[in-house]
């Protein structure tokens, strides 16, 4: 993996997460879902972006 897929990558997670969070506010607000329940839902969405950039990191060859 180069630097510019990195790039992109990271750039489409970020678009990715910023969506997922959008939807998850849209469902709380709609009642759909409690504080508590987005709170663990965002914890775990930042934990996975965190372990996929790590190995996205690991890959690229300088």
């Amino acid at each position: 993996m180069t630097q510019s897929q990195r790039l992109k990558y990271s750039i489409l997670i970020a678009l990715v997460v910023l969506a997922i969070m959008l939807g998850l506010s849209w469902l709380q607000n709609q009642g759909m879902l409690s504080e508590k329940m987005f709170q663990y839902i965002a914890i775990g969405v930042a934990v996975v972006v965190v372990v996929i950039n790590g190995v996205m990191r690991r890959k690229v060859k300088p």
